[in-house]
């Protein structure tokens, strides 16, 4: 076997272990950008994953079975089922899990509450929207899946290799900034079902309290084995179809509008309200953080990357789980929007007012006795159920609303956790961490709770799924790019249907966020607030327009490249995109690699 020396572009030797026969031992090339950088071979968590990256962690540490700790430190054997090799039933069990984990982010309550504004606003007319964002959000989580299992590296992990370290850190930042936002309406959520279920008698400060205290009793369920942890968290969204299917067959919604405006992209006599809550449920359904939460739990199964069989059997399963655990959120998400069509689309305040105060509420001093539309939230929402249906459609729906939100804080967790160890490496206890987010993320929502009311605590929620709008492109760009690139993902990497779906779905979605910006910001009328706008704009702005950059060179503008793309002769197949603006390129062979082909070509 021959070796080419490349002197011109200060390439070394590293001996690295063939993924075909792992007693032999092979020699590829890597890049070495500056002596502070050493090659290492890792065989993360032991199940024969080849890796092969530039890195400053010291050599000593790549005996460690997991360079990363997380909070699944067990794994999932997958189970053999010669007699089924296309599907097997057992496989699919065995994999089940992390796609039921992840779609607790479309079930949280900053959903529920879009789910029963559109309903009031627009009745059934945007269903399809509905249908339309969770489709487009499967197919984003396929992405961040497929990183995580063809790499053995999640998400975050991948940014920490491959992006600078200015870039990284600001990348760090705003997703961190999106799990605070979605922590935070989490505890408002959860907040408010304890004070529904107490009959007032908890405040809502009271609440929030809880919320912190609950948060670390639920930490360590994950102490009794994953699969108990993964069942909880099933056991969490039943109770959600149970609660929110109770609403809905007693309210018993029309059918034939329902499938009207399930399957029927139409929305007439709408106006700026209804293309408002348009773009809300977009916003509110496809979350940023859960792409790195994704990619993070695929690994908590027993996938050999050195077997390209089994990577791409583990695919398909994943994708087939995702399915079915996003249609399983899509119903509950129907029931949700289906009652509040059914019951209150196009009532107004004293149409309600009237009501619940025949029915002796006390709350019904919540709506103003006046002929505006009916302007509703998760908290006047099991109000006005209690007010139509009965006390009982009242503290079942602020039950469905306490598991959305325990569930919700228990993944919002779990997302911090991989993403701070991901991008930084740092390894903080759990409940370090914990105690840093949940400070950061009660103590606003706290200050609201005691010195306001319901209604600015709710209303909360219009400024955090604005936040979570504005952190979408730093999970989104990130995620397309990295699949993209033949090096990382090598005979995994998208091709080119799916490089061209996933950037025009990447850049509607953002044009649409955007927009949600726009709206929410030009109704704030205060030239100071314009001016502040207009200054984070650019810079958030130019950094997205970096993100891009480097997302459309891997999906092949090379000509974007400027002098930054290195390309060898002998290893075109790995051509190297280098992510960033150091002096010198960077060759990063991840998994899956076979060092036979590399080393002949």
């Amino acid at each position: 076997m021959s070796k080419r020396h490349l002197p011109q572009h200060n390439c070394e030797m590293v001996n690295v272990t063939s993924s075909k026969d792992p007693g032999s031992t092979e020699t590829a090339l890597t890049m070495t950008p500056g002596k502070e950088r050493e090659a290492l071979y890792e065989d993360s968590s032991g199940d024969g994953v080849s890796t092969i990256y530039n890195s400053t962690v010291p050599p000593q540490l790549s005996d460690s079975t997991d360079e990363f700790t997380t909070y699944f430190d067990q794994k999932i054997p997958i189970p053999e089922d010669e007699k089924h090799p296309w599907f097997s039933f057992r496989k699919l069990w065995a994999f089940t899990g992390p796609g039921f984990l992840m779609s607790i982010a479309y079930l949280d309550p900053g959903n529920i509450e879009s789910d029963l504004q559109s309903g009031a606003i627009a009745g059934f007319k945007l269903l399809w929207v509905l249908l339309l964002a969770t489709v487009i959000g499967l197919l984003l989580q396929r992405l961040a899946a497929r990183l995580g299992v063809v790499t053995g590296l999640h998400l975050a992990e991948v940014c920490h290799r491959q992006y600078p370290k200015v870039p990284r850190i600001i990348l760090w930042l705003m997703v961190e900034l999106a799990i605070i936002g979605s922590d935070m309406q989490e505890v408002i959520g959860s907040a408010i079902a304890i004070h529904l279920l107490s009959a007032g008698i908890i405040p809502l400060w009271g609440g929030v309290l809880i919320t912190i205290a609950d948060t670390f009793v639920f930490l360590f369920l994950d102490k009794y084995g994953l699969r108990k942890l993964e069942a909880f968290f099933g056991f969490l969204i039943t109770i959600m179809a149970v609660t929110f299917g109770y609403e809905y067959v007693r309210v018993k919604p029309d059918q034939g509008q329902l499938l009207k405006g399930m399957f029927m992209p139409y929305c007439k006599d709408c106006g700026p309200p209804q293309l408002e809550q348009a773009v809300g449920i977009v916003g509110a359904v496809i979350m940023p953080h859960n792409m790195y939460l994704h990619s993070a739990l695929v690994k908590s199964r027993q996938v050999n990357r050195a077997n390209k069989k089994e990577v791409s059997e583990a695919n398909k399963y994943f994708f087939i789980e995702s399915c079915i655990a996003l249609f399983i959120s899509f119903i509950i998400n129907v029931f949700v929007v289906s009652v509040f069509a059914q019951a209150f689309y196009s009532k107004t305040n004293n149409d309600v007012y009237e009501v619940c105060k025949n029915e002796s509420f006390a709350q019904a001093s919540l709506f103003k006795p006046n002929n505006a539309t009916l302007d509703v939230d998760i908290y006047k929402g099991g109000v006005i159920l209690g007010c139509y249906f009965g006390p009982a459609a009242l503290y079942i729906w602020a039950i469905g609303i306490l598991a959305a939100g325990q569930s919700s804080t228990m993944t919002g967790t779990y997302s911090g956790q991989f993403v701070m160890e991901g991008f930084l490496n740092l390894k903080w206890s759990r409940f370090a961490r914990v105690v840093l987010t949940r400070s950061i993320a009660i103590t606003p929502t706290l200050l609201v709770a005691i010195f306001q009311d319901t209604e600015h605590l709710t209303g909360m929620n219009d400024f955090l799924n604005v936040l979570m709008s504005l952190q979408l492109p730093f999970a989104l760009i990130p995620v397309l790019t990295f699949t993209s690139l033949r090096p990382v993902m090598n005979d995994f990497a998208n091709g080119l249907g799916w490089k061209i779906a996933g950037g025009l779905l990447i850049l509607i979605i953002c044009v649409i966020n955007m927009y949600f910006v726009v709206i929410y910001v030009t109704a704030l009328r205060q030239v100071v607030l314009y001016v502040i706008a207009s200054i984070l704009s650019i810079v958030y702005l130019a950094f997205v327009a970096y993100l891009a950059w480097q997302c459309l060179i891997a999906l092949g503008i090379s000509f974007l490249a400027c002098g930054h793309t290195l390309s060898l002769p002998p290893l075109k197949e790995l051509e190297s995109y280098h992510l960033g603006l150091a002096a010198h390129p960077e060759l990063f062979l991840l998994n899956n690699v076979d060092a036979d082909s590399i080393m002949n070509r």
